[in-house]
């Protein structure tokens, strides 16, 4: 049978479950195999039970209507556990191949896909999967063994009134078909705009304060009424596709009652038929409308599972970051060459690095300066592996970095950035993040190295307090010593610091600039730095500007060049006189 690949691809997930699957799929047998008994019943009754004196006991048909109805409870119950048990360890499967893929991609796609998106995809879509996957499979193995056993008890009963029921499974198919395609589009263009209204709501649940301070109240307002509306219209064309399916199908049965009525009264005026056996054959007829309701009704559920199981797999799919390379034998010693680096961001053809030449010592201190959008956190994300150069190599200890594994490499970098990000975890799992067995020690000593004692006492479970999401418990300062305190306990062998002292009032900036002269001490140390006067001390300061690199000299070497970095020192320290 032919699959669509992501059709077989959720199919193989489930494979591991077959025995559960099994005897859920029994226990649907079981429940479908009631059905025809009710109308057997009414048969016997209205022939051998109302006519005369029943040949039965009279006792034998209430034992066995509550006999079917306690096996058919057991079945249901079991059917829907298994199914359940089974689709939800589906569901987390599928949430953690996600999730493994989310952490394992390029940086790249974060600047391309918003967060709501992936949130929707995880959180959303996937759920519509495990939706189509419970109801569709229960349906389709349930209603449609409730109609076999139904149509066959009909043909047992009256052939020739079973052929007018069975017009009824060719014309549902028909106007199922019809429906299909457009209910696809419309939960496609539905799972954009639900994306959409996520990222807003994540959006605005960060920018509180900025909504405030400058009263976007009323425009987020708006741009949150007009998502909800386009979506609300996707749901009414959605509802209006698949629910003209029921109708339609009901009013094609009802027109086939009608003809088997005529019919039988016909067949009873001569004598074909009796009065419990067109009663049994009409309730059986009218049991078939749930079930074939049921599959009328899994158009829905079907195209909204495989338009999100496009989007799921299309995130699963994602090319991640070079998984090659060999692991580096021993601690870096922290020696790096950039040779005629070049680089150009996806999409771009405009070159953001130009022939970047730079041979730095180990143990030596580089700061990049310029102006803004000149390169310089670009550049020192080429150096953890985050972007790839577009041409020509960096080379760590004389070895090409693309030759390096991404784990090994990262292993001996520490990173400060300009935008601290923390987690909803405690103090010491902040500080000694991404260590399986965090030494208390270590964490200690970095806590101190950081100025952080007072933080830390002030705490009411001093380490093992909570800072909340992304440290909103703590202040700006207090933020980034936490940052400057992870890569302390990290004790890599290369250093970056993009902005590290930013967030510091001057008390604090003083004391934490300490704290980082000590850190520096024997490790290669790449520094971003607007304000100039953290940077005085450093070996070499390397001056970026439209990408390329225009000096490179010592502090006072380059204010005696009166250059770009002299004419950018005293157009700072004028504006701070100022």
């Amino acid at each position: 049978m032919f699959l669509p690949s992501n059709m077989k691809r959720l199919a193989s997930l489930h494979w591991p479950y077959k025995q559960r699957l099994a005897l859920a799929f029994l226990a649907m047998i079981v429940t479908a195999a009631t059905e025809p008994v009710v109308p057997y019943i009414f048969q016997v009754l209205l022939d051998k039970g109302f006519v005369g004196k029943p040949t039965f006991s009279l006792w034998l048909v209430p034992a066995a209507v509550i006999g079917i109805f306690f096996i058919r409870g057991i079945a249901t119950f079991t059917s829907s556990y298994m199914m359940t048990w089974v689709s939800t360890r589906v569901l987390n499967e599928l949430r953690r191949q996600m999730f493994a893929r989310m952490i394992d991609l390029p940086v790249n796609f974060y600047a391309t896909n918003t967060v709501g998106k992936v949130i929707n995809s995880i959180m959303f879509e996937v759920q519509q999967i495990i939706d189509m996957v419970t109801k569709v499979f229960t349906s389709i193995i349930r209603s449609l063994l409730t109609v076999i056993g139904l149509l066959g008890w009909l043909l047992y009963l009256n052939w020739k009134l079973t052929i007018v029921t069975l017009i009824l499974l060719p014309l549902v198919t028909v106007v199922v078909r019809m429906t299909g395609k457009r209910l696809k589009k419309l939960n496609r263009d539905s799972l954009a705009v639900n994306a959409e209204m996520t990222q807003l709501i994540e959006e605005t649940t960060r920018a509180q304060q900025v909504i405030k301070i400058f009263g976007g109240q009323h425009y987020e307002k708006n741009r949150f009424h007009e998502r909800a509306e386009n979506l609300r219209r996707y749901t009414m064309r959605m509802t209006t596709a698949f629910s003209a399916t029921v109708p339609i199908t009901q009013l094609m049965t009802a027109i086939a009652v009608a003809a088997v009525i005529v019919l039988a009264l016909v067949e009873s005026g001569n004598g074909q038929i009796t009065v419990g056996g067109f009663v049994s054959f009409l309730t059986a007829m009218l049991m078939l409308l749930a079930p074939l309701k049921q599959l009328a009704e899994i158009n829905g559920p079907l195209q909204r599972g495989m338009a999100a199981a496009e989007e799921v797999y299309k995130l699963i799919d994602k090319d991640t970051e070079r998984s090659g390379g060999k692991p580096l034998a021993a601690r870096s010693t922290g020696r790096l060459q950039l040779v005629n680096v070049d680089f150009s961001y996806p999409g771009h053809e405009q070159l953001a690095l130009k022939g970047i030449n730079l041979s730095v010592q180990p143990g030596e201190t580089i700061a990049f300066v310029g102006m803004s959008g000149g390169g310089k956190s670009t550049l020192v994300s080429l150096i953890p592996g985050f972007y790839s150069a577009t041409g020509g190599e960096i080379l760590l200890d004389d070895a090409p970095i693309e030759s390096i594994s991404l784990i090994s490499l990262r292993q001996q970098i520490a990173m400060v950035n300009q935008n601290t990000v923390l987690f909803d975890d405690t103090l010491a799992a902040n500080i000694a993040y991404g260590d399986a067995t965090p030494d208390p020690l270590r964490i200690a000593a970095a806590v101190e190295a950081a100025h952080l004692n007072d933080v830390v006492e002030g705490m009411p479970e001093g380490l093992q307090t909570r800072i909340g999401d992304n440290g909103s418990r703590l202040s700006g300062g207090q933020r980034q010593r936490v940052a400057i305190a992870r890569a302390i306990y990290k004790d890599a062998p290369i250093l970056i610091l993009d902005e590290a002292t930013s967030a510091l009032d001057t008390e604090s900036e003083r004391a934490v600039q300490a704290a980082l002269d000590r850190l520096m001490e024997g490790r290669t140390t790449f520094v971003i730095a607007h304000r100039l006067s953290t940077i005085e001390r450093a070996d070499r300061i390397v001056v970026l500007a439209h990408g390329q690199i225009v000096e490179v000299g010592s502090h006072q070497a380059l204010l005696a060049n009166e250059g770009t970095y002299a004419n950018l020192y005293r157009l700072q320290f004028s504006q701070q006189a100022a």
